[in-house]
């Protein structure tokens, strides 16, 4: 017996036929992946540039207005997606310059490359470069200059030394020439580094001042961990930031807090010699809060969450690490006193490890997770000033950072350094936990002073 269908209206089918079409279109973009590029005309014409309909040929125009000699013109667009640079006539002859007076064109299609630029040459012809083929005609040029050098060195040279003569210049002039590349590379990038730290000052002050700023987006928030929501912020091979959700439970903050209250002082910082110091960067009260873990087993609530803790370093990071020889979870504690307090409680800009890209050095710290018990009524923010990175966490919730790349050991240039905003009404709890590598019972967190020299060896020097 057959089934039969419903009768639906024709307005009805239509609208499920446009709901499928769009649902079929945001699949397709999805995949797709986003580029910018931008386009130079060096043609000595005025030019514009449209879309070809992949599927129809239409042409659909991009610049408005035309894009003169020499100006420069920003294209968002997918990778795949090609492009047609049409010459324009001249407003004085109205004619193009082409034969017959034809207008010229040419074409480029949008890859998958970074750093994409289009530059239209004389004639309408179109260069098309990108991270990818400037480090390729980089390559391409060195190698031929060097092939050059080889060349005369083997008109000057006779007798059999002369292959390993040449070879000998051969490999002096690429890696000279590789040399000054990484050099000229190597300027850049600290110029650049230059710019983003006195743009962070900036940001810092701004971010801090301005409470109604919202917190920055996340480059991802779909993924869970044990039924907890993951933001990442940054995904960097030596720089990785994430925030969980409901990380910690009120029993766990309320258990952290009365171990916490009895053992309260003024907070301290690394003194720059190996050792700590009060410091008016840092205004806050700190305990020290000893795990049991022989109580674990019994449900122990500091203990449980300390495992939380060491478990999510693990999921990120592949070290294996282990409680023996970490420091302590450290309680610190924030009071506002109102927004005429002119010295509030407060951390400034700080790297909790190595933040300068060298060598990791065994036995110091690698990551962090800071837990959040209680949030202020006004200020509290976490910043990331370095990476754009404004937090502005919920209670219960925690972030992660890690600065320390896996496979090569290099730890973080600076992108996790963060603060702790001032807290002008109400009280910031949070519960930090310093995660280190390379420590055992055998060799504790605490036989290594704040420069991350074990004090054994440092009296040896």
């Amino acid at each position: 017996m057959k089934q039969l269908l419903p009768t639906l209206p024709p307005s009805m089918i239509l609208l499920l036929l446009l709901l499928v079409l769009q649902l079929s279109s945001t699949i397709t973009n999805a995949a797709q992946v986003a580029r910018s590029i931008q386009i130079m005309n060096e043609s000595g014409r005025r030019v514009e540039v449209h879309w070809v309909h992949p599927d129809t040929g239409e042409m659909v125009l991009q610049s408005t207005p035309d894009i003169l000699h020499g100006a420069n013109f920003a294209l968002n667009s997918f990778a795949g997606h090609m492009f047609e640079v049409r010459e324009l006539a001249a407003k004085k002859t109205g004619v193009c310059a082409g034969e017959d007076e034809t207008c010229r064109v040419d074409h480029f299609t949008v890859n998958k490359n970074q750093d994409q630029v289009v530059i239209i040459r004389d004639g309408i012809e179109v260069e098309h470069t990108d991270s990818k083929t400037i480090a390729s005609k980089s390559a391409s040029t060195l190698l031929d200059d060097c092939k050059s050098t080889a060349k005369r060195q083997l008109s000057k040279t006779n007798g059999p030394n002369n292959a390993a003569t040449i070879l000998e210049e051969l490999t002096t002039c690429v890696q000279n020439g590789i040399a000054k590349e990484i050099e000229l590379a190597n300027e850049e990038v600290a110029f650049q580094a230059e710019i983003r730290k006195k743009m962070a000052d900036s940001w810092e002050n701004y971010t801090c001042a301005d409470e109604g700023v919202n917190a920055t987006e996340p480059k991802s928030d779909d993924t869970t961990w044990r039924g907890r929501k993951v933001a990442v912020m940054i995904d960097r091979p030596a720089s990785k930031i994430h925030t969980i959700e409901n990380f910690l439970t009120p029993g766990e903050c309320q258990a952290v807090n009365d171990a916490a209250a009895p053992r309260l002082h003024d907070a301290t910082v690394a003194d720059g010699s190996g050792g700590s110091e009060l410091s008016e960067s840092r205004k806050a009260k700190q305990a020290g809060i000893k795990v049991h873990w022989k109580k674990e087993a019994d449900g122990d609530l500091i203990a449980r969450l300390s495992r939380r803790v060491y478990d999510y370093v693990n999921h990120v990071l592949p070290f294996d690490i282990k409680e023996n020889g970490q420091e302590d979870l450290m309680s610190i504690q924030y009071f506002g006193r109102g927004p005429d307090d002119e010295a509030p409680d407060r951390y400034m800009p700080h790297c909790d490890g190595d933040c300068t890209g060298l060598d990791f050095k065994p036995g110091n710290r690698m990551a962090t997770i800071v837990m959040y018990c209680n949030m202020p009524e006004v200020g509290g923010a976490t910043n990331f000033r370095n990476s754009g990175v404004h937090v502005k966490p919920k209670q219960y919730s925690a972030t992660f950072f890690s600065y320390i790349d896996p496979e090569t050991m290099k730890m973080d240039s600076g992108f996790t350094e963060h603060s702790g905003c001032p807290v002008v009404e109400g009280e910031k709890k949070i519960v930090t936990q310093w995660v280190r590598l390379g420590v055992d019972d055998a060799n504790p967190w605490n036989s290594f002073n704040t420069l991350g020299i074990k004090y054994s060896d440092a009296e040896n020097q």
